[in-house]
């Protein structure tokens, strides 16, 4: 895309509010984080991007201890849950901005509390939302299929961040 990234992390503070929907949430954190970035970048064309998992209309973030960990993986156990991804890109210079999410369903298989307690005991699920990531060698065995783009549940839908950026900021990248 003719891009050259630079990792920055965003200081963002990201509590839930109360009544408002996992989708609003993920956009407004990404959007908020592409403008903590921007404010030092003000030229460059900025993405913020944020996932969480939700199951049953209820938001797993970050898991805060080992127990939360352990907590969140039994209750994905053998059931279908939703990982919403969203981009937030903002070009200050231009004023322009836009933010755009991705879903996908993923379905767990059925796993016993002795593979839950070991992948936690690995530390890995600390820093993932839903406590698991589809990309650690672990993690992908919890995963019995997927319905929607795999990268979305890794955190940044590619082809999503490709669309949006060539429609949003044609001029600033290559076609």
């Amino acid at each position: 895309m003719g891009l050259s990234p630079m990792v920055q992390p965003a200081d963002v503070d990201e509590s839930v509010i109360p009544g408002e929907s996992p989708k609003d949430m993920v956009e407004r954190l990404a959007l908020a984080k592409a403008g903590a970035v921007a404010e030092d970048h003000p030229d460059a064309l900025v993405l913020g991007s944020d996932t969480t998992v939700v199951l049953d209309n209820e938001v797993l973030g970050k898991p805060e201890s080992t127990n939360e960990a352990v907590s969140m993986l039994q209750a994905l156990s053998g059931r279908t849950h939703q990982v919403i991804t969203s981009l937030g890109l903002i070009h200050r210079a231009s004023g322009r901005e836009v933010v755009d999410s991705e879903v996908t369903e993923v379905m767990f298989d059925k796993l016993t509390n002795a593979r839950i307690k070991r992948y936690v005991a690995g530390g890995s699920p600390m820093d993932k939302a839903g406590a698991y990531g589809i990309q650690d060698d672990q993690g992908a065995f919890f995963v019995r299929r997927i319905s929607g783009d795999y990268y979305t549940v890794m955190g940044l839908p590619l082809n999503l961040f490709y669309r949006t950026t060539a429609r949003a900021f044609p001029d600033l990248i290559a076609e």
